[in-house]
């Protein structure tokens, strides 16, 4: 009777043992991909289509997905159309366009950028990386600058 009792607590240790080591398990995988985050390839994705043109109104912009950034597309109170990184130069913060301000503004902490992607007010510590602008049938095509 004694060996019984001996081999059921050896079977419940080993069952104990296994139910441990997954909760362990299932605690410490997440974790460790929190804190080693997958390697992705970085985009090479040189132009990218920003919309139609006539549907951008003069002293408007747009956000734009750009690879694995976002892009602003604006066009100017004049009617010049100007793109820029949608994404501050202070704390990686979208940006968007102001019309009654006529800047490129950063909600964060209000920073606040002119329409050739100088950094002008707030916090930002450089300017936005300005691309390439064309229009190919009424369709707005951003390039990353060489």
């Amino acid at each position: 009777m004694a060996s019984d009792v001996s081999g059921r607590r050896n079977i419940l240790n080993w069952l104990l043992g296994i139910w441990g080591g997954g909760v362990f398990g299932s605690v410490l995988y997440p974790v460790a991909r929190y804190l080693v985050p997958p390697e992705i390839a970085e985009a090479t994705t040189r132009t990218v289509s920003a919309g139609s043109a006539a549907a951008l109104p003069p002293n408007s912009g747009r956000v734009v997905p750009f690879g694995s950034q976002p892009a602003i597309v604006i066009r100017t109170p004049g009617g010049e159309l100007r793109a820029f990184s949608a994404t501050c130069t202070h704390l990686d913060c979208t940006v968007q366009y102001r019309a009654d301000l006529q800047r490129i503004w950063c909600a964060c902490h209000n920073g606040q950028y002119d329409l050739t992607g100088r950094n002008v007010e707030g916090p930002p510590p450089r300017p936005l990386e300005a691309y390439d602008v064309n229009v190919r049938d009424d369709e707005i095509v951003i390039a990353r600058r060489s």
